[in-house]
């Protein structure tokens, strides 16, 4: 039988503690809701959001941790969290699976644009990549490597044949918040300095850009402004908020940036139609905006679809978003 309850217990027999309440992105109210005091523990009963796994923290007095009740971590560019499996999670087979590591090269890319020196690292697959190889390029690369194993995923999948050996550029961002809210100039750094660069290390054929949440909305952003810059995207958990829906969201410095450009996206993109994947996270809040987009690009035109998995706004739901996804869509440009 489904289970449809969750159920935390924080003990605190002598009841130290003044506030527990539950950390989490998938239901409002968010720190929330509240644990209750009773029988020497601090415990909370709630109905089990529409996922198969949730990465959550405890707050105990405004300090927020993982459960110490609970072992099964997961860790982020944050540190860790606690997760629940429930019976139906399924971890992606492929991880278990033997391969080859790739070849990592760091490069460091001075851009006057952005006036940064831009940390990317270069991946091979072991199987060397010709000059035409695809060449994926990737916001927050190195966080995808670390916490969704992009390059172990990218290891298996070329061991298998699933896809041709290919170099990834795993960029690391600059002012993140700031460069990849739908900005014209780290659109023109993008497309006059970065790839320039980096195909001078990298040889390169097809493009396919990556990223997720706010790095999916920067790589839409930068197409539509040079549409011969991708040749394919994959965009996982786009931050593609939408102003009458999205008011949760407009405390955000560049919220109105980023709902004109979306709103722009919406009624279709001036830019030739490219392969574009998108996936989301059942339990997230920008479901609505993803589902919204992708109807919007195949109905401009676009061969565009969307993965859901059942998870929230976490590496892990992106990282289980991977396959088919991006073997499809490497396969779609090559």
């Amino acid at each position: 039988m489904r289970e449809t309850a969750v159920e935390l217990t924080v003990l605190d027999p002598a009841r130290v503690f003044g506030e527990v309440v539950l950390g989490q992105d998938v239901v409002r109210p968010r720190p929330g809701p509240p644990f209750e005091w009773r029988d020497g523990a601090w415990r909370l009963e709630f109905a089990r959001p529409n996922v198969d796994r949730l990465e959550y923290l405890v707050g105990i007095d405004g300090t927020f941790q993982p459960d110490p009740a609970n072992p099964l971590r997961a860790p982020g560019p944050f540190g860790d969290k606690s997760v629940i499996e429930w019976p139906e999670y399924r971890r992606p087979a492929w991880l278990d699976s033997i391969a080859d590591a790739g070849a990592l090269e760091p490069v460091e890319i001075r851009c006057r644009r952005l006036v940064a020196r831009v940390q990317v690292l270069i991946y091979s697959t072991p199987d060397p990549p010709a000059a035409d190889a695809p060449l994926l390029l990737v916001h927050d690369g190195p966080e995808y490597a670390q916490y969704a194993g992009l390059t172990r995923f990218l290891d298996v999948m070329s061991w298998e044949e699933r896809i041709p050996p290919l170099r990834a550029a795993l960029v690391q961002p600059v002012d993140r918040n700031e460069i990849y809210s739908a900005s014209a100039l780290y659109s023109a750094a993008l497309a006059r300095e970065l790839l320039p660069e980096i195909a001078k290390r990298a040889p390169h054929g097809p493009r396919i850009g990556m990223g997720a949440s706010l790095g999916a909305l920067a790589l839409l952003h930068a197409h539509s402004r040079h549409p011969r810059l991708f040749d394919g995207l994959l965009l996982q958990s786009g931050s593609f908020f939408r102003q009458r829906f999205d008011r949760y969201e407009s405390a955000f410095p560049r919220y109105r940036r980023i709902t004109r450009f979306v709103g722009t996206a919406l009624r279709g993109l001036d830019a030739d139609p490219i392969p574009i994947a998108l996936t989301c996270g059942t339990g997230e809040e920008n479901r609505a905006n993803n589902e919204a987009l992708a109807s919007a690009l195949v109905a401009h035109g676009h061969p565009a679809w969307l993965a859901l998995v059942r998870d929230g706004h976490t590496w892990t739901c992106w990282r289980d978003g991977f396959d088919p996804n991006l073997p499809t869509l490497i396969e779609a440009v090559t």
